[in-house]
């Protein structure tokens, strides 16, 4: 019995347990990574991950996918940058555009965002349509869409910067000064870390959630409407990471119509990583968390110790498949 204990405890935290022994492999090798300025570092990066990482994980709990996600980041990015720069600066997007209200692009983002959710939500749910097709269906229409927007003269596809402090503040200011200052950037990732977990463990969404992932046709005979339930995922997923967009664009201080290229691929592996199961209806916020930070750390982890950017795509993308295996080796135990 207790070893079995132990081996569910092991199984149950392994993901822990991994993160452990990165951050410890990296600082025997070079003991300055444990230090506060590397730990905030590793924050900062992780906190709009984190967002995109949790909008993904609603979608793939249902057995679906969104591989439009990082083009949506790039198009909340482009549209609230493009309306969020200083007066004087030389080059504006929009010349006679006034001064607006901060909150005003940030929500004209986050709608945009939301419509693209709800197009991916009703080809899935009414059209039944296969989630990867669809979606990447979105990915290249969305980027046609933003890169057109992008190239609108007297822009034409230059750079977008000169962006308002009011708007840069929220990416690069933070509570305290030096190394032990907090961004303001990791506080929104963990309040929105918050309002997710009580969406998926406290709310009926989040019920009808695990239950289509678990099996869609027992929920369809439980009384679930699926298809409503599928267009408000698909919609929720695509706020946040619209959200995470506007927060990159300010993180950053510009925005091209390239950003958030390939930020769906890291989000659905920090997914699995996190121990969100690939079949749907399995995963946890905190899993979730601690799966964006494996991959910060790989990134940031590797990058201080001198390893090359190549290395750190293989080591990756080893995790990944050795993540989706456990994954499926669980998921035949069970049936």
């Amino acid at each position: 019995m207790d070893a079995k204990r132990a081996k569910d405890f092991l199984a149950q935290y392994a993901i822990y347990f991994v993160l452990l022994a990165l951050i410890v492999a990296i600082a025997v090798y070079n003991t300055n990574f444990l230090s506060i300025s590397t730990f905030r570092d590793v924050l900062l990066q992780s906190a709009t991950r984190i967002i995109i990482a949790l909008g993904m994980g609603f979608i793939l709990i249902t057995g679906g996918v969104d591989l439009s996600a990082g083009r949506v980041v790039g198009l909340a990015a482009v549209l609230s940058a493009s309306m969020l720069q200083s007066p004087d600066y030389s080059r504006l997007f929009f010349p006679g555009l006034s001064p607006l209200p901060l909150i005003l692009p940030i929500i004209v983002a986050i709608v945009a965002s939301l419509m693209v959710g709800c197009i991916n939500g009703l080809v899935v749910s009414r059209l039944s349509v296969p989630p990867f097709i669809a979606t990447l269906g979105t990915y290249v229409a969305v980027y046609g869409a933003n890169s057109l927007y992008f190239d609108m003269k007297p822009n034409e596809s230059q750079p977008i910067g000169g962006l308002r402090t009011d708007f840069t503040s929220l990416g690069s200011g933070s509570i305290g000064t030096g190394d032990y200052s907090l961004p303001y950037i990791v506080l929104i990732a963990i309040v929105v870390a918050c309002i997710v977990w009580v969406i998926y463990n406290k709310t009926k969404l989040g019920k009808n959630m695990y239950a289509i992932g678990g099996n869609v046709n027992a929920a369809i005979v439980s009384g679930i409407n699926v298809k409503w339930n599928l267009l408000v995922i698909y919609a929720i997923a695509a706020g946040l990471f619209g959200f995470a967009g506007v927060l990159e664009a300010a993180r950053t201080g510009g925005a091209t119509n390239n950003y958030g290229n390939m930020y769906e691929l890291d989000a659905i592996a920090a997914c699995v990583i996190g121990g969100v199961s690939t079949a749907g209806g399995i995963g946890t916020v905190p899993g979730i968390l601690v799966g964006v930070l494996i991959l910060t750390v790989i990134n940031y982890g590797l990058t201080f110790v001198g390893i090359s950017p190549y290395w750190q795509l293989i080591i990756k993308g080893s995790i990944i498949v050795s993540a989706v295996a456990v994954d499926i080796r669980k998921y035949i135990s069970k049936r």
